[in-house]
């Protein structure tokens, strides 16, 4: 460590130069806790999270309210922070949540697969075949409006009904929402469950099949503490988007086993010490998962937010 608590600059070959992270915290994050944030609050978290220098911060979702009740204030929520010059992405599950995210000025938006069948009927209530032809007119008309479509694809190592996923099975859900429009994918490790040469084998598969490592982003969950591994195989490869939640919030309201996303702050410790650029300010960074769990009760579970917050005592 170095004299101002940073990590010493070590890097290594073969990686990419600057990283972009993908900010879920306030949407992924949120919308698994048991209460419900006062809308100020959340706002004021993308507001703090942005202000650290992360690029993309997802904001909120406009799936309807009965199903994610902690992010029904999507309405009132997203003109509070529509001015900060961030990309701010909303998740939209159908046609009606392109509508309500049309009306306030959303630029990108992120559709949500499945890999899986049971998480598909879980989920959406539909068949893997049957979501798809679903999110294909919502693709169609984002994409008609001049918006950015991201596609997060669920389950794509491991299912908590249906055990190991093929990587074929992945491959092909993929290859389907690029199809459509899809500018970006987000390979989901929903339960945790993956490990360094799963990764490997799907992101190999993935390039085989066509699919531009441009196009490719990793979404892990910490569940067993692979998600730092697993992402340095991801960068190895060529990936250079990486989703993260700021302190570790979220999991999956669907999926009981989900446990917390990868934490932003231990992943730019990580980078930083390989010497990826990032943007991002990990003082401040630290600061705003210090402020939200207070808002929210509880420690925050990243390891490098307990580490220099201790530090500053």
């Amino acid at each position: 460590m170095t004299a101002d608590g940073l990590p010493v600059r070590v890097p290594a070959e073969g990686l990419p130069a600057r990283v972009r992270i993908y900010e879920v915290g306030a949407r992924d994050g949120l919308q698994n806790e048991k209460g419900t944030v006062p809308t100020e609050v959340k706002a004021e978290f993308v507001r703090r999270l942005a202000g650290a220098g992360l690029p993309a911060v997802e904001a909120t979702s406009f799936v309807h309210p009965k199903w994610v009740p902690q992010l029904a204030d999507a309405e009132q929520l997203f003109p509070m922070v529509s001015d900060l010059p961030v990309e701010l992405p909303v998740l939209v599950p159908n046609e009606r949540g392109l509508d309500r995210a049309l009306a306030l000025g959303a630029r990108t938006v992120a559709l949500f697969a499945s890999a899986t069948e049971s998480f598909a009927r879980a989920n959406l209530n539909r068949t893997v075949a049957e979501s798809l032809a679903m999110f294909e007119p919502v693709a169609a008309r984002a994409k008609a409006e001049g918006l950015r479509v991201r596609a997060y694809v669920s389950m794509v190592f491991g299912d908590p009904w249906e055990g190991p996923v093929a990587v074929p099975q992945a491959v092909d859900v993929c290859r389907a929402l690029l199809g459509m429009g899809a500018d970006e994918l987000s390979l989901g490790d929903t339960i945790g469950v993956a490990t360094a040469g799963h990764v490997a084998a799907v992101l190999t598969a993935l390039k085989e099949a066509g699919v531009a490592t441009g196009a490719i982003g990793v979404h892990f969950h910490d569940t067993y503490g692979q998600a730092l591994a697993n992402t340095l195989v991801a960068l190895q490869h060529g990936v250079t988007t990486v989703d993260a939640s700021a302190g570790g919030l979220g999991g999956c309201p669907y999926a009981k086993s989900a446990t917390g996303n990868l934490a932003t702050e231990d992943l730019v410790w990580m980078l930083q010490g390989l010497g990826i650029e990032t943007g991002v300010d990990l003082g401040r960074l630290t600061a705003t998962s210090v402020w939200m769990a207070e808002q929210l009760g509880r420690p925050s579970p990243s390891r490098t937010v307990r580490a220099l917050s201790h530090q500053e005592q």
